[in-house]
């Protein structure tokens, strides 16, 4: 019976810093750029997406594509980002446990 409370134990702690590790990649932003530093997209490390920008010299006439590229790249680049950063929170949470392959995080 002493085990299963110990478990308990742990599953509550566990649970606790899950929230924790939540609520920081809630607050953790990071920037993905494109055409060098020209667009860049600004998303929570969860993936909400914050802020654009767009560099004047791209408000030409005719660069409407070069422009809908680039916020693509620039998206992609934060989203990467962004998987990096929640796989560095959960490794430390797990004291280094991988994921298996395939397997998301609940959030």
């Amino acid at each position: 019976m002493a085990d299963f409370m110990g478990m308990m134990k742990q599953a509550a702690q566990l649970q606790a810093k899950m929230q924790e590790m939540q609520a920081e990649l809630d607050r953790t932003e990071v920037e993905g750029t494109a055409g060098g530093g020209m667009v860049s997209v600004t998303l929570t490390a969860k993936g909400e997406l914050k802020g654009v920008k767009f560099d004047e010299s791209l408000m030409k006439p005719g660069e409407k594509e070069i422009l809908e590229d680039l916020l693509v790249a620039a998206h992609a680049d934060a989203r990467r980002k962004a998987e990096a950063v929640m796989q560095d929170k959960m490794k430390s949470l797990t004291g280094g446990l991988q994921l298996p392959p395939g397997m998301k995080l609940p959030f």
